[in-house]
């Protein structure tokens, strides 16, 4: 079981992976939303804002509902915002949700992927 701190330091590295990729600002810089990642079997939420192509992070759940929320055993979480692994394994066994419009849902999985890579 990983710790919020460790979930808070992988989300980190997946912001800067983000913020430090020109392609996917300018890319983004038009798609404003908010995304609360929480933890099912740790006390964390983060929320992760993309507001004019640059994204930010914070702890706690978003003021008004989020576009997006992923859900993941911490574990899950802190290996998928590392690139550790992809998505595709844990969505399978069910370990991990991604709640939201398919569109956002399909946009979130090409920003992991263009960060950390298959």
């Amino acid at each position: 079981m990983a710790l919020h701190e460790e979930i808070h330091e992988s989300l980190i590295a997946f912001c800067e992976g983000y913020n430090n990729n020109a392609k996917l600002k300018a890319m983004n810089r038009d798609w404003d939303r908010t995304v609360l990642v929480r933890a099912t079997d740790v006390d964390s939420e983060h929320t992760l804002t993309l507001k004019g192509g640059d994204l930010t992070l914070s702890e706690g759940a978003p003021g008004e509902p989020p576009h997006l929320t992923v859900l993941g055993d911490s574990e899950t979480l802190v290996d998928l915002f590392y690139g550790d692994i992809t998505p595709t394994e844990p969505y399978l066994k069910g370990n991990l949700k991604v709640l939201g419009e398919e569109d956002d849902v399909l946009r979130l999985d090409f920003i992991s992927l263009m960060i950390w890579g298959e």
